[in-house]
């Protein structure tokens, strides 16, 4: 008895009472003895009955299940965790938090050097950038980025002249600076954070010193506000990373001072910041469309009845207005092949075979499942989005377009979430597109870009460890040898195989102890026949999947994260630059192998609700995860920090 009452550990405050469990109770051997003698004194009790009996005495204690492998005293002691706070957490949200702008002192920005070795140089003090710096007051301020700050000192401190001001006046190259960046709405930015007041012409008697303060602050609030220009062009004005643990894309390094020297000596310096923004044929497609769009104006459409759900042969008088819907926003080709039926409709409420016919071809061409049901999908591509909201869609996706690198590549995969579509796009080459299932919004597809460097073939499923804790255990609670029941290979990190009986879950669950779990290859496997890793920190990739069906579907969030493929030998032919033929016959070779990918193939799991399609056509679409109210949050807070006052 007093073996069966030893606590597990020192500090433990589980007791065994031999009878299928233990009791968590800070109780001495001697109490725990007597009531063992009281409670189930001169019989056997059985585990439902000893479970009353101390719930009876303490309340809920805490339980966990038990079960034995070799005989009771000598085998080891196999423990499943039956507790459902036990799980490994999905990356979370965070409360954003904003680059923070600085005071400067424009004194300690405009040092300059006071000397030059070379007799027969202009000396800095005789500038008129130096003679305004003598009438320069200590406590005169501006307000800007550290980075831009420091860039701004490097450079005048190299070079004490003024770039914006010639003779006393601002000059041309400034305002053709300031029109420049009047139009940074065009690139998706605020023309609001880079304001600069420009002073006025002129000297009054007097005033030579209040004037000479009032250029130099203009020539460094013009420097700082092109400087920032920059920043925020070439890599948006949001940190994505301080979005979400789902964001992982490294902010780009910007070398400001390399850029300052650039604005002083150019001629045309509208033509350098258009240039410091995306260059790629995406980005140039939300310019245009994002210039259409508020050229346009809101547009009343047709209204379809909220709710509305018809199925082939039903009957409902807002056929009426599917039918004027999609006159208004079919393709030509698609009203020309199905004039007959469009001219034949009398306006009834019948939802007849040739209207549906219609409606598939409709929802064929706007990437829709083709079922020919009129459900909530269907009806937002027939009655449009306001224009409002297609406008703050493509301003989100020009700032992660800006994530992103500027030139995409001559060889990349394109996943774009709420679009469940993936393409390989090459130069020179028809894309591919392939419809794909993306993860669940408890198990969301991070936003990340990297290269893809191997095609495997029949592969393995290697279970990771959230799904092992989170979905699994349950399983395990009930019976320790479930996965020796379904054919998957446990095996310890030196690579031994195992029992799953012979497994501590619990440890496994509290990562004190460390398993491998996979699936083998065969036609059931998770991962289908192929799968194309790039790996990551993210454990996700593209894959084969035997669940063919859901790709019928509409809105295809259905996986634990990666990316399952509709096509899938097509774009591993396509990564590795061979034909289909080679992938189907690795593959008929039925054995776990792998190809590496030689070329540089990019790949971005990317997320944007609103993006061009191959043709370059600007799709929209919806924002499965409500990322885009965490990007407009960070975007609100960022003008909050740049605009205290309102």
């Amino acid at each position: 008895m007093a073996e069966l009452l030893r606590p597990k550990t020192q500090s433990s405050t589980w007791y065994d009472f031999g009878v299928g469990m233990r009791v968590k109770k800070r109780l001495s051997a001697v109490a725990a003895m007597g009531l063992l003698a009281a409670g189930f004194a001169g019989g056997t009790v059985k585990p439902v009955q000893a479970q009353g009996f101390f719930e009876l005495l303490f309340g809920q204690p805490r339980y966990e299940r038990r079960e034995w492998q070799r005989g009771y005293r000598n085998g080891p002691r196999i423990f499943v965790p039956s507790d459902p706070q036990i799980r490994v957490k999905s990356p979370s949200y965070y409360t954003y938090q904003p680059d923070v702008l600085t005071s400067v002192s424009l004194a300690s920005l405009a040092e300059v050097k006071t000397a030059s070795a070379d007799p027969s140089a202009v000396q800095p003090e005789t500038t008129p950038f130096a003679a305004a710096l003598a009438h320069l007051s200590p406590e005169l301020k501006i307000r800007t980025f550290r980075e831009v700050a420091g860039a701004i000192r490097a450079h005048y401190s190299e070079n004490p002249h003024f770039v914006w001001v010639t003779d006393g006046q601002v000059n041309d190259k400034a305002r053709a600076a300031l029109a420049a960046l009047a139009r940074a709405g065009r690139f998706g930015l605020s023309p609001r954070d880079y304001l600069v007041e420009v002073p006025e012409d002129g000297v009054d008697p007097g005033e030579e010193a209040s004037r000479h303060e009032r250029l130099i602050r203009f020539e460094m609030e013009l420097s700082a506000a092109l400087l920032t220009y920059v920043l925020d062009a070439t890599r948006g004005r949001i940190d994505p990373n301080r979005i979400s643990g789902y964001h992982d894309l490294p902010r780009k390094e910007v070398d400001l001072h390399a850029a300052m020297g650039i604005l002083a000596s150019i001629g045309n310096v509208g033509a350098y910041l258009d240039s410091r923004n995306p260059s790629n044929p995406q980005f140039k497609a939300l310019v245009a469309e994002l210039a259409a769009l508020r050229a346009k104006g809101e547009t009343r459409g047709v209204e379809i009845a909220p709710g509305t759900f018809l199925r082939p042969g039903a009957s409902s008088p807002e056929i009426a207005n599917v039918i004027a819907a999609i006159r208004l926003r079919g393709s030509l080709g698609l009203l020309a092949i199905h004039a007959p039926a469009l001219a034949a409709y009398d306006g009834g409420a019948d939802y007849a075979p040739e209207l549906v016919a219609v409606v598939r071809d409709f929802q064929r061409e706007n990437d829709l499942g083709p079922d020919g049901i009129i459900g909530r999908r269907t009806i937002a591509a027939l009655t449009d989005r306001p224009i409002k909201d297609k406008i703050d869609k493509v301003l989100l996706a020009m700032e992660r377009a800006r994530w992103l690198p500027s030139y995409l590549g001559s060889r990349y995969v394109f996943i774009n979430q709420p679009a469940f579509e993936a393409a390989y796009m090459q130069t020179g080459k028809e894309p591919l597109s392939t419809r794909i299932i993306v993860g669940k919004k408890s198990n969301q597809t991070a936003f990340f870009a990297d290269r893809i460097e191997t095609v495997e073939y029949n592969p393995y499923w290697g279970v990771p460890l959230s799904i092992i804790v989170n979905e699994m255990m349950p399983e395990l609670y009930n019976d320790p040898s479930y996965l020796d029941r379904i054919g998957y290979e446990v095996t310890t990190e030196s690579g031994r195989r195992v029992s799953s009986r012979s497994v501590d879950w619990y440890g496994v669950a509290t990562k004190r102890v460390s398993v491998n779990v996979r699936q083998p290859p065969g036609q059931d496997n998770a991962l289908g026949v192929v799968k194309i890793l790039f790996p990551n920190k993210h454990s996700i990739y593209m894959h084969d999947t035997p669940t063919k069906n859901l790709f019928d579907e509409d809105s295809r969030a259905f996986s634990h994260g990666c990316v399952r493929l509709q096509k899938p030998r097509e774009m591993a032919a396509a990564v590795l630059g061979k034909p289909i033929a080679y992938v189907d016959k690795r593959i008929a070779e039925g054995r776990n192998d792998s190809d590496p990918v030689t070329a540089d193939v990019a790949v971005y799991v990317a997320y944007f609700t609103a993006w061009p399609a191959p043709d370059g056509t600007v799709r929209y679409y919806d924002d499965m995860y409500d990322r885009d109210m965490y990007l407009g949050s960070a975007i609100a807070r960022t003008n909050v920090t740049r605009h205290p006052n309102g």
